[in-house]
């Protein structure tokens, strides 16, 4: 059974967890000062990252953190495809990068962000020829697509949107093709949130039927025919229908009259995929452990992003808890 692969992995995992921060040291973050945010990052594994242009460069340092435990994961995983669904965001980060650099022109190397899966030289020989041996037919399909659209169009904000929409049918069909429920419920539930956050801005800004077609997704529980009905339609008519649908509860306090929390909305979607990874504490087998503790590192991130982002910008700190997202014991 595919469950039985992860019976030596998953002892490592747990090893792993006992370095993710907790909430406790959240709260000394908060209450501190950058000088003391500082001092109390270089007792974790983000110190050996930090340097004399601390905070400035703390989103490479972030990142340099995040890669390194997804590097470290892909090479013991029995199935590396399912870190890939969390480090598939940083091939979509580099598609769009190096897609730009090359219609107009410039070297954006620097900007290559590893995913521990398809390097710098095989993603521009993708992008430059809309061929690959090692790309997935689908990313390699979005590639094409901006080819076929940058040949008729100069308007450069089309490559995120088609990008954009190709990472969740390659996020679907992976789910799909591994196998695992949890894992495929997860992404589904991502891509649905997705697309809610997306068809609420859309209508209030009475975007028409073509372009919500162009940025939604056909890969999420609720067909995107759904969301296209209110193209024309006041934001209370895709408000009356999502406080029906099966988010309803999840997202009632955000969408309330004509008022939309978008902030709130991102955080509720972060929230959401913790909650359904939570009861991998007590499960021994299978990939649940491997996907939480996956989970956990990403929101670490977005979390310390925000501290540190939050006091450079003067956020007080009652603000900064009200941003952050939710986490757990270990």
């Amino acid at each position: 059974m595919k469950q039985d692969l992860y019976h030596q992995l998953n002892p490592y995992v747990r090893l792993k967890e006992t370095e993710i921060l907790a909430p406790a040291f959240y709260e000394q973050l908060i209450a501190a000062d950058l000088p003391k945010i500082r001092e109390l990052l270089n007792a974790t594994g983000y110190g050996k990252y930090l340097t004399a242009e601390f905070p400035n460069d703390f989103d490479a340092v972030l990142n340099k953190e995040l890669l390194a435990s997804y590097s470290e994961l892909v090479e013991r995983a029995p199935v590396p495809e399912v870190v890939f669904i969390f480090t598939m965001r940083f091939t979509l980060h580099n598609l769009k990068v190096l897609t730009k650099a090359h219609y107009i022109g410039e070297n954006y190397d620097y900007l290559y962000l590893p995913d521990g899966f398809y390097s710098l030289a095989e993603l521009k020989h993708a992008i430059e020829t809309g061929k690959s041996a090692v790309l997935p037919v689908s990313i390699l399909d979005s590639i094409n697509e901006v080819r076929e659209y940058l040949a008729e169009s100069a308007i450069l904000q089309g490559i995120d949107v088609i990008y954009d929409r190709g990472f969740l049918k390659e996020q679907r069909r992976l789910g799909e093709q591994l196998g695992y429920p949890e894992l495929l419920k997860e992404i589904i539930t991502f891509i649905d949130l997705t697309n809610i956050i997306t068809a609420l801005r859309c209508v209030l800004q009475k975007r028409s039927q073509a372009f919500l077609t162009a940025v939604l997704s056909s890969s999420g529980s609720i067909p995107k025919e759904t969301y296209l009905n209110f193209a024309d339609k006041d934001i209370t008519a895709l408000r009356d229908y999502l406080l029906t649908s099966e988010y309803a509860d999840l997202l009632a306090n955000a969408i309330t009259g004509e008022t939309i929390d978008f902030a709130q909305l991102d955080r509720i979607k972060d929230n959401r995929l913790t909650e359904m990874f939570a009861s991998a504490q007590t499960q021994a087998f299978g990939p649940l452990p491997l996907l939480a503790y996956l989970n956990a590192k990403e929101i670490e991130t977005k979390n310390l992003r925000l501290i540190v982002t939050g006091k450079r910008s003067g956020f007080t700190n009652e603000q900064i808890k009200e941003r952050m997202r939710m986490t757990y014991d270990i």
